[in-house]
């Protein structure tokens, strides 16, 4: 063979093969294991007003609107049915028209009622990403028998929630995409964070069939956790080296969990101690939309705030759970923000939560939450200032590139000489 045959390459000493090995490598930067808690940097005011404004925060969620999101999922829709397939694609073509990379994790499981088709959808805005905060809710409703029951649509549970994550999607996608870019140029400052992605997750057969048990609930969740937890990862299949023991799940930053919204007057309160802080961060997005004016709306000129949120005292512990989709993974050590309605909303489970049941300056209230929360979270910053419009921005922008090549080849040339390797308050 060739390489057998190169007195060269043998010839070279061991050390150097190996330092040589290294540098050809694109970026040997080894992915952190977990980022954890820390400072999220807050958004201006201008920035939060160009959040709050794109887009309109309320075209997604009105169910007057027939061809919002919300309208387009609130269906009866139990799983493996003609309805659930039509509000799957849906979701699926809705994400991949913003160019993100969709799986469909179908399978079979076991019900009351025999063997039934599920389907989780997954959307992930940068599959090259070392780690990801997923976003996630159930698209199913629950499954009723008999008339006039089975045209149960489960407007908080949990359409409005999905139709919040596809309008995220469409707000954060254009910021996420200019972080990539950055990143890829070397103008991040924190890489760490950088390359964490956002994921949407929207699981199928959370409800049950009969009576809520440990076999008959969260089906999607169920299986996708197991899956995950036993799906290791090649180490050079992201953007930065991986340790060869992560998993799917282990790469899991945290997981945010969204049921039951939509209806007027939520309280949530903070279930899990690790997660504590970012409770505290969603408190604080929900104050300074506030304070910039963000929630009037209508004749709501948004001069008093009721928050959504239970402040938590010192000395509070873990609230305990509800049982939800998080709770595979939370048994799995995934982190665990659960954003769910406490007590639920009064028609839970019932006929009555249809349209009627929701509240658009809530889901809008909602809608910047999350925008906000999540650029946060995520270092994403809106253009708040015009881009110039001569060509010196563009000059800079590509003299500044060329410097940067110019280092790396001196860089590369050096390295080759070398013989080793070198609160806030409520």
């Amino acid at each position: 063979m060739a390489l057998a045959s190169s007195p060269r390459r043998r010839d070279l000493p061991l050390c150097l093969l190996l330092l040589l090995s290294i540098l050809a490598l694109p970026s040997l930067t080894w992915q952190a294991s977990v980022l954890g808690e820390r400072s999220l940097d807050a958004l201006s005011s201008d920035a939060i007003s160009l959040l709050v404004s794109t887009p309109d925060p309320v075209k997604n969620i009105d169910p007057t609107n027939p061809t919002s999101h919300l309208s387009k999922i609130l269906i009866p829709r139990p799983p493996d049915t003609e309805n659930s397939t039509i509000v799957r694609n849906y979701i699926i073509s809705t994400l991949r028209a913003l160019k993100w990379d969709v799986e469909e994790d179908s399978f079979i499981g076991e019900t009351p009622y025999g063997s039934k088709n599920f389907t989780n959808v997954i959307a992930t805005k940068d599959p090259s990403a070392g780690r990801r905060v997923v976003l996630a809710a159930h698209f199913d409703s629950k499954f009723f028998a008999t008339y006039p029951q089975n045209q149960f649509v489960g407007a908080t549970d949990s359409a409005a929630p999905c139709a919040m994550m596809l309008d995220l999607a469409e707000a954060l996608d254009p910021l996420l995409d200019a972080r990539k870019q950055r990143l890829e140029d070397g103008l991040e400052d924190d890489e760490d964070v950088a390359d964490t992605t956002l994921q949407l997750l929207f699981f199928d057969g959370e409800e049950a069939f009969k009576d809520w048990t440990a076999t008959d609930s969260v089906y999607g969740a169920r299986h996708l956790a197991e899956r995950w937890s036993t799906s290791y990862i090649s180490p050079h299949t992201k953007r930065r080296l991986l340790r060869p023991s992560e998993t799917e799940i282990s790469t899991v930053e945290h997981l945010i969990l969204l049921d039951l919204l939509g209806a007027p007057h939520p309280l949530i309160r903070s279930a899990f101690l690790d997660t504590a802080w970012l409770f505290d961060a969603m408190i604080s997005a929900e104050r300074r939309l506030f304070d910039t004016g963000s929630f009037a709306y209508g004749d709501d000129e948004g001069s008093s705030l009721t928050s959504f949120f239970l402040p938590r005292r010192e000395g509070d512990g873990n609230y305990g759970y509800i049982e939800d989709d998080h709770v595979p993974f939370l048994r799995k050590g995934v982190s665990v923000l659960h954003i769910i309605a406490s007590p639920f909303p009064r028609v839970w489970h019932t006929l009555g939560d249809d349209a009627s049941a929701l509240d658009i300056p809530t889901m809008r209230r909602w809608n910047l939450i999350l925008r906000v929360f999540m650029a946060e979270y995520l270092g994403l910053q809106p253009e708040t200032k015009a881009p110039r419009s001569d060509d010196g921005q563009a000059h800079q922008s590509v003299a500044h590139s060329e410097l940067v090549s110019t280092f790396a080849v001196m860089e590369w040339s050096w390295r080759l000489t070398l013989s080793s390797p070198v609160t806030f308050d409520q």
